[in-house]
């Protein structure tokens, strides 16, 4: 991924460990500094709003938690510059997450227990919220997910076990697998492939899009499945098996770093000249597009958990130019969710007079949310917030350096988001 302006140095420096408070309130530039009066407390809320944020900021998925600190500091700026939460001062505990869920538990202990946090977020991998979900109930406070994306934390966890702590802001599973097979029902394609993570989002997501698809569409077959390992950087044996099977189509949940490989030598075999439909969930990833630029080929089919150039509101258009003016770049999805996440908790305590968890939880079940992409609800039986997102076709744009999407499609989230009780007749696309 190109790095603009801010180097990554430079970047810790300013909000690395510790917290940000100060940078938030003032120590980023004196246009920033608030008056005195303005961290004034409410009878009701006690300051200072502790948020506590964990992201991947070490390995070759270190870009995402840069990705996800631009966003929240972001938030945090504008929130102190206007007075705060309920007129507290808001302070926030950045750290690495890495991919291992005894580091994710680790943090949120340290974050709750030690640092005194009222809120956390963040989180990139489903395995690690899988594995934080029982943790969340008995350390009693509330937890937003911004990227990690299986169903069944808010399935299993929220919905069947009661841990009532826990919502997510972000894009789940059922765009990758349900609005991708609803896409793709419309295709010529009849064979399909895929080559994906060998780990719980990669089989859960290519499982989705099969049943998905075979509901819409009884004559799909699927011809050809290979595994990558997690940190795998050869896939010539994974794009061997594919050829081999002369599919029609390839799904592929490939992210980050892997994606770009993948992408590199698939093009480099000619696989994408003998598979016509090629469709990447979270390929429309702001360092899948730029770290690819001109060598993402066209036409393929992409996604992602939010897109910059969608929706056309003056909320996400002002918010761009914003975000491009503070850190020389274009928002990634998990810069939207951390963005979005520290809001949602202004909204819910101010709405609460409260910050107590239990009043946070009870006002962030049903609230309707206005962010950057677009309106979010978070649907009160399981916690998961309901909006919208673009697929579309990968195409040049001279104003940009990397591909963007063309034929955009926005398939509505309540025809293909699984349906409580989430599971028997009704519960999965497609529906009736």
């Amino acid at each position: 991924m190109e790095k603009k302006g801010m180097n990554r140095r430079d970047f810790l420096k300013l909000t690395g460990a510790g917290s940000l408070a100060a940078a938030a309130a003032g120590g980023l530039g004196g246009s920033l500094l608030p008056p005195k009066w303005v961290w004034g407390a409410t009878p009701s809320v006690k300051g200072p709003i502790r948020i506590g944020y964990q992201a991947i900021l070490s390995g070759t998925l270190a870009g995402y938690g840069e990705f996800h600190k631009m966003g929240a500091v972001m938030a945090i700026e504008e929130i102190n510059a206007k007075g705060g939460i309920a007129g507290q001062k808001v302070e926030m505990d950045f750290r690495d997450s890495t991919t291992k869920a005894d580091e994710a538990i680790k943090n949120a202990r340290y974050f709750v227990d030690s640092w005194g946090a009222d809120f956390l977020a963040g989180i990139d991998s489903s395995g690690q919220a899988l594995a934080l979900a029982p943790v969340m109930a008995q350390l009693d406070r509330p937890l937003m997910v911004t990227h990690g994306a299986t169903e069944k934390l808010t399935e299993e966890f929220v919905y069947k076990k009661g841990v009532r702590q826990i919502f997510r802001n972000c894009m789940p599973t059922y765009n990758d697998g349900n609005a991708a097979a609803i896409l793709a029902k419309d295709f010529p394609a009849v064979k399909w492939s895929t080559v994906s993570p060998k780990y719980e989002y990669g089989f859960t997501c290519w499982k989705m899009f099969q049943d998905s698809l075979k509901g819409l569409k009884p004559s799909v077959q699927f011809v050809a499945e290979s595994f990558a390992p997690f940190g795998t950087t050869d896939f010539r044996s994974h794009i061997n098996t594919i050829m081999d099977a002369k599919p029609d189509g390839l799904y592929s949940t490939e992210w980050a770093g892997e994606l770009i490989s993948f992408v590199r030598q698939a093009k480099e075999a000619g696989l994408f000249e003998k598979v016509k439909y090629v469709m990447f969930p979270v390929g429309a990833a702001m360092d899948v597009l730029e770290g690819l630029g001109k060598d993402m080929p066209d036409n393929i089919w992409i996604s992602a958990r939010y897109f910059f150039q969608y929706p056309k509101t003056k909320v996400n258009t002002d918010w761009v130019a914003r975000f491009n003016k503070r850190w020389k770049h274009y928002p990634a999805y998990v810069s939207e969710t951390a963005y979005s996440a520290i809001y949602a908790y202004k909204q819910a305590v101010e709405k609460a007079g409260s910050k107590d968890t239990k009043a946070v939880v009870a006002a962030l079940e049903g609230m309707e949310q206005s962010s950057p992409a677009g309106t979010r609800i978070f649907r009160k039986e399981d916690h998961q917030a309901i909006y919208d997102v673009p697929w579309g076709q990968t195409s040049s744009d001279p104003k940009y350096p990397f591909k963007v999407m063309k034929n955009m499609k926005v398939i509505p989230a309540n025809e293909y988001f699984n349906r409580p009780p989430f599971e028997g007749p009704g519960t999965t696309p497609p529906f009736k």
